[in-house]
């Protein structure tokens, strides 16, 4: 199976053109392609499909072998494979994923390419859309929330996927992998949830970690990071442009008046190969 390694701010993926090869099983494989020590190694596996409703179709697969709705990294990286492999030649690509119809751009400066622009879509504040727990009309904005006797505020909302939001002064100081799993699978989240941990820069920076759902802790998380800016905008912490800076680098983070996330950021090949099935 022909493959590629791409990373996006070190959230990694290996990208298969499912139009050409074989993929079998896309869960098992999951487990096998990103195994850092028996496969690959990466935070997921991307097929890429025909689609009857976009350029291409995306799917996207979790270290554990799940099948995630979105990811932004993802995106960016799967656009600039499709045009760098000649797959299009548009530079505005539909995907189809399971949260929709997600577009990214590529933006060059004297033809040269400079960063992948990713329409988000909306963010979505009711707990039912989001899904959590409780009154599914309501918003979850600063809400308490009780994990292993101690109370956290969260602030919950979906970008195609369930993020759960919580604003710290030090970030150094919280222990993301006992407690990213706990706020992960917490009952109230029945659809299991990405975890963010913010810190407040200033009105325009934004220090995050982040646990993702079905694959753990990551170098970076497009959709959390759109969701922090939401969730940041919304608790009145900073504006509606903001960088937001992650354990693998920055990415950009737009609120724009149309009520649509707009992220910017790289997406990096890092080696080609064949996969021994």
């Amino acid at each position: 199976m022909q493959f590629a390694k791409w990373h996006g701010l070190g959230n990694d993926f290996v990208i298969v053109n499912g139009m050409k090869e074989v993929v079998g099983d896309y869960h098992k494989q999951a487990l096998a392609v990103c195994d850092r020590n028996f496969g690959i190694g990466a935070d997921g596996l991307v097929v890429l499909l025909p689609s009857e409703i976009a350029d291409f179709k995306m799917r996207i697969f979790n270290s554990d072998g799940s099948e995630a709705d979105m990811c932004g990294n993802a995106t960016r990286c799967v656009a600039r494979y499709l045009y760098e492999n000649q797959l299009t030649d548009k530079t505005v690509i539909t995907l189809d994923t399971l949260a929709g119809i997600i577009t990214p751009e590529l933006i060059f400066e004297n033809g040269r390419l400079v960063t992948v622009k990713v329409d988000m879509g909306e963010p979505k504040l009711k707990r039912g859309a989001i899904p959590l727990a409780g009154d599914p009309q309501e918003q979850a904005i600063n809400i308490p929330f009780l994990v292993e006797g101690e109370t956290y505020h969260i602030t919950s909302l979906s970008m195609g996927n369930p993020h759960c939001i919580i604003f710290v002064d030090d970030i150094r100081t919280v222990n993301l992998p006992v407690i990213g799993p706990k706020i992960e699978t917490h009952i109230l989240f029945p659809k299991k949830t990405n975890v963010e941990f913010l810190q407040i820069v200033d009105r325009h920076t934004i220090r995050m970690r982040v646990w993702e759902r079905g694959a753990g802790i990551t170098k970076a998380c497009g959709t959390g990071a759109s969701a922090a800016l939401v969730a940041s905008v919304l608790n009145g912490y900073t504006d509606r442009q903001a960088t937001v800076k992650l354990d693998g680098g920055d990415l950009f983070i737009e609120w724009a008046s149309n009520n649509h996330i707009y992220k910017s950021g790289p997406a990096v090949e890092v080696f080609r190969g064949k996969y021994l099935l």
